[in-house]
């Protein structure tokens, strides 16, 4: 008799009905939906959903079903037709206080839903995606090269007792934009030693002194490869920053790539205008750490609108705060970012780089008991309509978000509070993926739909279908009963498969079905492998069972072998690999490991249940 112990059968059993559990979401589809999200991050109440029901009703608008997930509101709608409607009735009277997103909603029954199991995803090449094209403001960084510069000139001149009456930037040699920075000297002044002071401290400048009816000047302009590696420089820092937050709000298999001289498109699968997405990705927002002015009033300045030498008026709260113009450090010289909940409500933990943190215990060494702040500082453009023309500008919003008395010396590591949740988490992620190096504007944006075209879609779709057909007919007609128990393991295999990619929620492309059906494929080989063996123990005259114990014995390290390689190979591609490759990859690693269990312990199972508990086995249908 054969014998196969228990506890295996038990393993199988449960391992089998968690992946038909989390595969069952992916069986059901998914409809047009609309995500609707506070602009503050609160979440959404019963109240406000009861509340939108009742307007999209009032407005004729049709839908299937409205339900809260992770704070948002999603409504689930019949067609597109019905999805537009809503987002334009719901943007046209909340866009101040909602932002209303595009979106697809599964049709997974609310008992699956609420035990959070969802649906395989899908790459982009499957079901579309968010397609977003950024311009990069490049002169900007031009003038953030030029502003660091400045204070550079200006510190130089002071330490070196030289006169200086201002620094200002400028547009010269017939530029549009600002190339250059421009020293005015006062009367009397030795110009050549501040020339030869400013050309040290500005190197990759062409310096010269200019004589105009404003008085003598000395200038310094940028040559123009020195502006094309500055542009260079920010575009491939923006990327890395976009990449950064594309991983951080999880999105799958995401392309981010440069596209001409100066704009970025975003490429992002299964994402249909998503609230997070839209909010996070072109933010340009920074922190500055400075010290409080508590000599001066910073009422009287609001009143007068200039605040007193060696500070600067911000506000926090709607009230008004004095800051020292001298910034102890900033966003760019964190290191890490992670967001917590504490005594004090919700907190940002962050750290600084080693620079940054020396001057941060000097500070706060220096200034026990004083106040510090910190410094939001986020930059937009705004699109406002004057005169029947629409004029866009570029809007810097700034603003204390803490302020609190330095009460102990601290170096690189601390803590920010006093915001909301919704707020710090978002912090946390802007710090944790990097600044963007200079700011992007939306040109273009919308919803595509599979880029390789529905007939490649169903072709792929008919070929995993044709394909393992195929196989499951040769191995039922060739092994007959043995080759219904390779059937039934290579279904399971496929069920095991769908459920770990719907675990990982990793989206499936067309790499990835062709992924499947090798995966298909290499399961037959295990099979086919072992039946074979079996074959051949039948030939040398042993008995049934034991052809079938020796069978599964004796083509184990065949097996393994074989897929050993395979899975070195499957996992170098998907460390190293991008895009479509990793896709491939990914299914087929998955893949390897499924066949295995399925082949080896799901197939002995089968097998042993079926011809295990007879006494005698005249011959096997094999």
């Amino acid at each position: 008799m054969l014998e196969y112990a228990r506890w295996k059968y038990l393993l199988i059993a449960a391992v089998l009905a968690l992946a038909i559990l989390f595969a069952l979401p992916s069986v059901f589809g998914e409809d047009p939906a609309l995500q609707i999200a506070r602009r503050d991050h609160a979440a959404i109440t019963p109240e406000t959903e009861q509340t939108f029901e009742q307007y999209l009703t009032g407005q004729g608008v049709d839908f299937i079903k409205t339900y809260l997930e992770d704070g948002h509101l999603m409504v689930r709608f019949g067609s597109v037709a019905e999805q537009l409607k809503a987002r334009d009735a719901v943007s046209a009277k909340y866009a101040d206080d909602y932002i209303a997103a595009l979106s697809f909603a599964p049709r997974t029954p609310t008992v699956l839903r609420v035990l959070g199991l969802r649906p395989m995803p899908l790459g982009l090449d499957l079901r579309g995606g968010l397609y977003l094209l950024y311009q990069v403001d490049v002169q900007s960084a031009v003038t953030q090269l030029l502003e660091s510069y400045d204070q550079d000139i200006r510190r130089a001149l002071t330490t070196a007792n030289l006169p200086f009456t201002d620094v200002t930037l400028a547009a010269v040699n017939g530029s549009a934009d600002q190339n250059a920075l421009r020293v005015a000297v006062p009367a009397g002044a030795d110009v050549d030693a501040e020339r030869a002071l400013v050309a040290k401290t500005i190197p990759d400048f062409q310096v010269s002194v200019v004589r105009l009816p404003s008085g003598t000047w000395i200038e310094g302009v940028l040559p123009p490869d020195k502006i094309r590696e500055r542009d260079d420089y920010a575009i491939e820092q923006n990327l890395t920053t976009l990449r950064n937050r594309v991983n951080e709000l999880g999105v799958s298999e995401p392309i981010v790539q440069r596209q001409g001289l100066d704009r970025i498109n975003v490429q992002l699968p299964g994402i249909e205008n998503s609230a997070e997405v839209k909010d996070i990705l072109g933010k340009v927002a920074t922190l500055e750490f400075r010290l409080v002015d508590m000599t001066d009033n910073p009422y009287e300045a609001a009143q007068s609108g200039v605040a007193p030498s060696g500070s600067k008026l911000y506000y926090e709260n709607g009230q008004p705060i004095l800051l020292k113009r001298e910034i102890i450090a900033t966003g760019d010289e964190l290191t890490t970012a992670n967001y917590t909940t504490t005594q004090e409500g919700p907190t940002v933990n962050v750290r600084l780089d080693a620079r940054a943190g020396e001057r941060m215990l000097d500070t706060t060494r220096a200034n026990l008991g004083r106040r510090m702040a910190v410094v939001y500082i986020e930059k937009r453009q705004e699109t406002k309509e004057i005169g029947g023309q629409k004029l866009t500008r570029e809007v810097t919003d700034q603003k204390v978000i803490s302020d609190a008395t330095i009460q102990g010396v601290f170096a690189n590591t601390f803590m920010i509070t006093g915001m909301q949740a919704g707020d710090a988490r978002d912090l946390a992620l802007l710090l944790r993926s990097g600044s963007l190096a200079v700011p992007l504007y939306p040109v273009e944006e919308q919803v595509v739909g599979p880029s390789l075209g529905q007939d490649n879609i169903n072709k792929g779709t008919d070929a995993l279908i044709i394909g393992m057909s195929g196989v499951f007919i040769f191995m039922a007609i060739y092994y007959r009963i043995f080759g219904l128990v390779a059937d039934t393991v290579l279904l399971a295999n496929v069920v095991l498969l769908a459920a770990l990619l719907s675990m990982i929620h990793y989206a499936l492309s067309l790499p990835g079905i062709a992924g499947i059906i090798l995966t298909v494929g290499m399961a037959v080989d295990a099979n086919v492998l072992i039946y074979e063996r079996i074959r051949e123990e039948l030939r040398n005259g042993v008995s049934p069972q034991t052809a079938i114990r020796a069978g599964f014995e004796k083509a184990l390290s065949a097996i393994a072998d074989s897929n050993v390689t395979t899975l070195i190979a499957g996992v170098v591609l998907w460390v190293l690999g991008t895009g479509a490759i990793r896709g491939f990859a990914v299914v087929l690693t998955l893949g390897i490991a499924t066949s295995m269990f399925t082949a080896l312990m799901g197939s002995r199972a089968l097998v042993t249940l079926l011809y295990g508990g007879r006494r005698k086995i005249a011959r096997l249908p094999i």
